[in-house]
């Protein structure tokens, strides 16, 4: 299990003396040894812990790294970070992002950490569930993270939804997020609007009205209900629009029957245009003769 590539890359890639050298002349191999140190928690020093390849978190406040780095510096640090062990002396960090780059920011060499056997299969949904379950991930994020773990790890939409505890309609609708405009990730990202406020906007076709109701619940600050709201009469107003058309085109329709009537019966050209009240209809002549044949015609349809 130690020696499983991680996602189609392996240790040697990070390591190459992991691949150099598989066994230690002491005895035993490295993988005997590595095994004898999970479900321990011990100091270990920062420069052999790598930082989580699958760390689902992409943005980092600097203020509040400062400050944990702060509190570090003079209290300690408090939690331990998780890691796996990779080779005898190298580690990879499978959740406490922050804690680790904290502590190098403190300048401390070294960080309790808690060593624990995890599958390459797992080591997503570790880092993800823990930062999901401090709340430290933006919707994006957290959506980012569920797509890795539909496409690195071969997991079905079910299989998201139980690693991380959540119904399955949550992670399709967590998913969907993915398909909004940058402009409105970007707002969701920096908490200018809910996942709420997106699921809504999500609805909608027009690029230019997506970006036009977004900049208006942002500077007005609107709730998800008044977003909801204004969605809502504008699917009014298409309905009623698409009505109005569809009995447009029927009229046109009917008109257009009646002009071609008219055209074989009169042979000429005939055009028909409605107005408020009543409409006109248009006989063309090209000579006077083809008048006079034309005045033959309506005169003789009144006898």
């Amino acid at each position: 299990m130690m020696t499983k590539k991680v996602l189609g890359r392996g240790l040697g890639a990070f390591f190459p003396e992991y691949e150099d050298d598989q066994t230690s002349e002491s005895g035993g191999s490295r993988e005997h040894q590595v095994l004898k140190r999970v479900n321990i928690t011990v100091e270990l020093p920062v420069s052999d812990i790598r930082p989580n390849p699958h760390q689902p978190r992409e943005d980092f406040d600097e203020i509040k790294l400062q400050e944990l780095s702060d509190s570090i510096r003079q209290h300690g640090l408090i939690q331990p970070v998780t890691v796996r062990a990779i080779s005898e002396d190298k580690f990879e960090l499978i959740s406490g992002e922050r804690r680790l780059r904290a502590t190098k920011m403190a300048g401390i060499t070294t960080i309790p950490a808690y060593i624990r056997e995890v599958d390459d299969d797992d080591i997503i949904a570790f880092a993800l569930i823990e930062n999901v379950q401090r709340e430290q991930l933006n919707p994006i994020e957290v959506a980012l993270g569920y797509k890795r773990l539909l496409e690195e790890c071969d997991f079905t939409q079910d299989q998201v939804a139980k690693k991380l505890g959540k119904n399955r309609s949550t992670v399709t609708n967590m998913l969907r997020l993915l398909n909004l405009r940058p402009t409105i990730q970007s707002a969701l990202k920096t908490n200018k609007i809910s996942t709420g406020h997106a699921r809504t906007l999500i609805t909608i076709e027009d690029p230019k009205v997506q970006d036009k109701l977004l900049n208006k619940a942002i500077e007005e600050d609107w709730s998800v209900r008044q977003i909801e709201d204004a969605v809502r009469k504008l699917d009014q107003k298409k309905k009623s629009r698409n009505k109005l058309l569809k009995e447009k085109d029927q009229k046109d329709v009917h008109l257009m029957e009646i002009s071609n009537r008219l055209r074989n019966k009169y042979s000429t050209r005939v055009q028909i245009k409605k107005k408020n009240k009543g409409g006109e209809i248009r006989l063309e002549y090209y000579s006077d003769d083809d008048f006079e044949r034309l005045i033959s015609l309506l005169e003789s349809a009144q006898e």
